[in-house]
């Protein structure tokens, strides 16, 4: 595999935190929270820094917005 194309593959696949925090529009400390129950997993942690698969996040954000129409209809 070329170098050109495994940074390709790694920026479509892979989100930092921040980028995660992002997406899921919430907040440090909400993924924080995530991570300690397990609803979200990191695929590499080192020191601060967490690393998350993009699939992973967006699969998180679906069942985030499940249960929000489950549980507040009214939003």
């Amino acid at each position: 595999m070329e170098r050109d194309e495994l940074i390709r593959i790694i920026n479509e696949n892979v989100l930092t935190s921040a980028e995660a925090v992002e997406m899921l529009g919430g907040s440090k400390q909400n993924l924080s929270s995530l991570v300690k129950r397990q609803k979200l997993v990191p695929i590499k942690e080192s020191g601060s820094v967490r690393l998350f698969l993009k699939s992973d996040v967006e699969e998180r954000k679906r069942e985030a917005e499940q249960l929000r129409e489950k549980y507040r209809p009214y939003e």
